[in-house]
């Protein structure tokens, strides 16, 4: 029972941080030792799962599958993202500031606990982490798309945002910035809005089937090169929730901004800033940043210990 509800906790804190743009559930499960489980139990919905269901072998196929180590993490991620979509809804309105703090501290601290997992720095793994850390700040700075509630492209949504979710260092909310479905996908949550969630639930299905195929061959294979890309995409994702910067909006040849349907101005990038030290919310950030390091390292902790 203990150990049921350790790996629902960590589902719960996979699910937190997949909806913070920039964090990574992949991270979370990275840290807290469950990733390749996680990986090669998803990997296991292959054809002799499908000849386990069809023939209703339903033992076999939850022992094939690994079903109780996936319902459990899982309903942990569901639990939480449907619990705290509205509040980080309205944090991120709010209080963008303080929580993207909280997150930026608990990133930069994994960037230790992850990397530490590769037994041996050789020249490939370096070369893995320099790209790792190229690719992501290179995505923070793509200029994100305009809003697209099309199911194909909702579908390819879900996709990208459940690969990015399922590798460390992507951030799944991030890439739905990039996109432009952002809000749409957070919206069609908190309103349970089935036109959005069908079609992002079967891209996330389809994608996180497909992608950990390829994934777990690439981990069991080279495993310190994978640890180390990963480790890379972690410190690179840091230029994505950098707690201080201003969103740049799109105008049009008129120099007007460009309007959303919703009336929104479309966000057209960002510009980095520096913190302003004569400010109380930036004492308030950074403290936020060293209590983040601090829930990562207990986390990590927790981890280490083995079940009872």
């Amino acid at each position: 029972m203990k150990q049921h509800l350790g790996l629902f906790l960590k589902g719960v804190a996979m699910g937190a941080a997949n909806v913070i743009p920039g964090v990574s559930g992949g991270t979370i499960a990275l840290i807290t030792g469950i990733y390749e489980e996680l990986i090669t139990s998803i990997k296991s919905f292959d054809l002799t799962a499908i000849r386990l269901l069809a023939g209703f072998r339903i033992k076999e196929f939850a022992a094939h599958v690994n079903l109780g180590f996936l319902f459990t993490l899982f309903f942990g991620i569901a639990v939480s993202i449907l619990s705290l979509a509205r509040l980080f809804e309205y944090l991120l309105a709010y209080q963008e500031v303080l929580i993207m703090a909280f997150f930026f501290g608990l990133i930069l601290a994994s960037v230790y606990f992850v990397g530490k997992t590769v037994d041996m720095w050789s020249a490939g793994a370096l070369v893995a982490f320099l790209i790792g850390t190229g690719v992501a700040v290179g995505i923070a700075l793509v200029t994100p798309a305009t809003e697209n509630a099309a199911f194909w492209y909702v579908f390819i949504c879900g996709i990208a945002a459940i690969c990015s979710m399922i590798l460390p260092g992507l951030s799944g909310s991030f890439v739905l910035i990039i996109m432009g479905n952002y809000l749409l996908v957070l919206g069609g949550i908190n309103r349970f809005d089935m036109g959005i969630l069908v079609p992002l639930g079967l891209g996330c299905v389809f994608g996180m089937i497909a992608f950990s195929q390829v994934l777990a061959w690439v981990f069991k294979h080279y495993r310190d090169i994978t640890i180390a890309l990963m480790t890379g995409f972690i410190l690179g994702s840091l230029t994505i929730i950098w707690p201080w910067k201003a969103e740049t909006y799109l105008l049009d040849a008129a120099g007007n901004p460009v309007l959303k349907d919703s009336g929104e101005q479309i966000i057209n990038g960002y510009v980095w800033l520096l913190p302003d030290w004569g400010m109380m919310e930036t004492w308030l950030a950074i403290g936020l940043m060293l209590i983040g390091g601090l829930a990562l390292w207990g986390i990590e902790r927790g981890a280490a210990k083995k079940p009872a």
